[in-house]
């Protein structure tokens, strides 16, 4: 599973449109983030970031650099 998508599903659990009101994008390209076609960039993945936070949910910044069954 795609960081984004582990992100977006697991600690987020919403929609790839809801995720891309989160980072300010739009659903097609929150799809090419998960398929590992492009990335977020710095504003995005603050914005995913403050998400995660501000549900109350533990983070930890090594998944923007390396997938999440590595950092667990």
């Amino acid at each position: 599973m795609s960081t984004i998508k582990f992100i977006r599903k697991e600690l987020l659990g919403v929609s790839q449109s809801h995720m891309a009101v989160i980072a300010e994008t739009n659903q097609a390209t929150v799809s090419r983030w998960e398929n590992g076609d492009s990335s977020p960039n710095l504003e995005q993945l603050g914005k995913i970031r403050a998400a995660v936070k501000a549900a109350g949910k533990d983070w930890k910044d090594e998944w923007f650099f390396q997938s999440p069954e590595a950092a667990a």
